[in-house]
């Protein structure tokens, strides 16, 4: 059990989460082991994301400050949050643990300034990060780039096999 100093800190530090976090997955992991639970740490990690463990009742507490203070409805049961800065990526770990892991249930999530339910965090799954969409416009760039330059070129090749006035296709006198 948590003295009130404890929980002064917890509210203050999940308030604080909330508020910097640019995306927030809120998942259940009822039937989860704690190995599975530090793989799929591990993984966010990786990518510079947090994912912690909430006691509801408090976290309700400190979301009520917060710009996520309508994912409340969500913190029921053993419930954990995914914060970092890339929705995207968020969501993406989560989804394939997700479907590899069946006690692990996306509920919802925060992006931006938009409340996601659970359809919403598996959109996001699917949308290309933001250097896979940097990766797709440099191709596309390229791509249309190297195909001006090929019908460039073979426009001056036609031009060049033209016939001159001194060539022999001309009918002779």
């Amino acid at each position: 059990m948590m003295n009130k100093e404890k929980k002064k800190n917890y509210i203050t530090e999940m308030t604080s989460q909330f508020e910097n976090s640019k995306a927030v997955m809120v998942t259940h992991y009822q039937g989860l082991t704690m190995v599975q639970l530090d793989e799929l740490r591990a993984k966010m990690r990786e990518h510079g994301i947090i994912f912690k463990i909430t006691k509801n009742r408090i976290t309700k507490i400190a979301l009520e400050k917060t710009k996520c203070k309508d994912l409340s409805n969500l913190f029921t049961g053993p419930t954990a949050v995914a914060f970092g800065e890339d929705a995207i990526m968020s969501a993406r770990i989560l989804s394939k643990f997700a479907k590899d892991n069946e006690n692990l249930k996306l509920i919802g999530g925060f992006m931006g300034n938009e409340i996601l339910d659970q359809a919403g965090v598996l959109n996001v799954a699917n949308l290309p990060t933001l250097d896979e969409a940097r990766a797709n416009i440099v191709g596309i760039l390229n791509a249309s780039a190297s195909n001006l330059v090929s019908i460039l070129l073979a426009r001056s090749e036609k031009m060049s096999n033209l016939p001159t006035e001194n060539s022999e296709t001309q009918p002779k006198e």
